[in-house]
């Protein structure tokens, strides 16, 4: 399976990879699917795998972009301590710079091509050759993620084009023209899609090795998320509730997953076989690919030699502890958040990032922070940034099951302790229940030390509800009123291509 995610050469250019809307190419440039590849697919078996095995290539391409979505909003990051020029277009996002002429993704951040493939699956692999049970799998991990597509586009637009067909034909430019559907109806989409996966998964509750395929575990843990942002945000209230904690607490009962004891070796690129905290990351292996998304979360090599870790105690140069690590030191957490979160009892710290200080005594200002979580290891001479990106663990469905209790009127405490139990070791302050708003923090809390780094705070914030985001995020970069800012605009180059579109509502 693995060298099918290593060699996107082996991959079946089978449809265009169009955004259904804001295209502005040429009708001459369209290379539409040819009867050929599809008629391959259909009688090769192998054929079909290749194109399954292509969409867990093409979605890995999407990492950065799930991880800007799904954090760099939120307060992390927020005026950091960074020892370069800032990345502006990150900053952008912290600071809500965000307007109908500043539109962070356009083009619908590329979704639709990646849709694309999806759908190109769910509509061949019926009637390909393949097994049933092999067919059935694919297509239940397919309607998995497409789900998880979806709903990461609803949280980001609102109201999305819903396109559910690969491109076949392209007759026009008409043809690819496609107005937006409105926040239920991509709901509804979504939601049919989970249960569809759940159809077809049955009992099957196998995941690989490394869990880098969809799962019915998964498809239970984003039913879980879905049914709580609906539940809080769509009007679904506590029926929708009560299906997250469900859908939730069923994960909790599937042999093989928990909690990993050590924090740290959730991230240990040597020690993911069976990792029984992940429940489906994205894929990164020495000779197949390796990690880059966090380059400005790092430090280049000539600065590394002139900061240090842990200078009042154990003094030692950056370049020492990680000679190989190399990136650029553009974006980091204020001095605010690097005391919130620098808990010395708190293994969780330690295992995401390092504080780097100045090499000026006696003071030692602080620098900035290196982002370790993801860095991988030393391998023949060189930093191998192989470490698999979670797109669910564990410790999600524990905090989101607290979360679907709090908002139902029950006690999130057992699921609270279980994360503070591990982060902080048998001396952990053990939570009782109190109200609703005491438990919500409390689980934001957990959250925000539990997830830095992996793409889900600013969802956290969200799904919680409106003035969690409030309660959270810096008020000079957006405040009570400013609500439509949740939501990202899209482009004037996008409208202007495609007369059925309109503007997300408040641009």
């Amino acid at each position: 399976m693995k060298r099918y995610l290593s060699k996107l050469k082996y991959v079946l250019v089978l449809s265009l990879a169009l955004s259904a809307t804001g295209c502005s190419d040429k009708l001459d440039e369209v290379q539409p699917q040819t009867a050929l590849n599809r008629d391959l697919i259909l009688k090769d078996p192998n054929a079909a795998m290749t194109l399954y095995y292509g969409v867990y290539s093409s979605f890995r391409n999407y990492h950065g972009t799930f991880f800007q979505l799904g954090e760099m909003r939120s307060e992390i990051w927020a005026d950091g301590l960074f020892t370069e020029s800032e990345d502006g277009g990150l900053r952008n996002l912290h600071a809500h710079n965000i307007s109908a002429n500043v539109v962070p993704f356009g083009n619908w951040a590329g979704f639709y091509g990646l849709l694309d493939k999806v759908n190109t699956v769910i509509t061949l692999f019926p009637m390909t050759l393949v097994p049933e049970e092999q067919r059935n799998r694919a297509l239940a991990e397919a309607y998995g993620l497409r789900a998880y597509i979806y709903y990461t586009m609803l949280k980001t637009w609102g109201g999305v084009p819903l396109t559910t067909e690969p491109v076949t034909e392209v007759k026009n430019l008409a043809d690819l023209y496609k107005e937006r559907a409105t926040p239920e109806a991509v709901m509804a989409q979504i939601k049919a899609d989970l249960e569809q996966s759940l159809t077809l998964f049955g009992s099957d509750n196998n995941m690989s090795a490394k869990r880098i395929f969809w799962n019915r575990a998964a498809t239970l843990t984003l039913k879980g998320d879905v049914h709580i942002w609906s539940g809080t945000h769509m009007g679904g209230g506590s029926a929708d509730l009560a299906i997250a904690q469900q859908s939730l607490e069923e994960v909790t009962m599937i042999a093989g997953l928990g909690l990993r004891e050590n924090y740290a070796d959730i991230f240990n690129a040597t020690m993911e076989a069976n990792n029984k905290e992940k429940i489906f990351a994205i894929s990164y292996e020495k000779n197949e690919a390796t990690m880059g998304v966090y380059g400005s979360f790092m430090v280049n090599t000539t600065q590394a030699s002139t900061l240090v870790l842990d200078p009042f105690t154990n003094p030692r140069p950056v370049s020492q502890v990680y000679p190989f690590v190399a990136g650029a030191s553009r974006v980091g957490m204020s001095a605010a958040m690097i005391e919130k979160l620098n808990d010395p009892n708190d293994t969780r710290a330690a295992a995401t990032f390092q504080v780097m200080y100045r090499n000026t005594p006696p003071t030692y200002p602080i620098a900035a922070v290196l982002l370790t979580k993801f860095v991988g290891r030393v391998d023949a001479g060189m930093q191998l940034y192989d470490v698999d990106f979670p797109i669910y663990r564990f410790a999600d469905v524990l905090l989101m099951l607290a979360e679907a209790k709090t908002k139902l009127g029950g006690d999130p405490s057992a699921e609270i302790n279980l994360i503070r139990q591990r982060a902080y070791g048998n001396d952990y302050t053990p939570y009782t229940k109190g109200s609703q708003q005491e438990d919500m923090r409390a689980i934001l809390e957990e959250d925000l030390r539990e997830f830095v780094g992996e793409g889900k705070r600013w969802w956290s914030l969200r799904r919680a509800g409106n003035e969690w985001v409030f309660n959270y995020v810096d008020p000079v970069y957006l405040a009570p009123g400013q609500e439509y800012k949740f939501l990202l605009p899209i482009s004037v180059g996008m409208l202007n291509s495609d007369p059925k579109l309109t503007q997300t509502p408040g641009y």
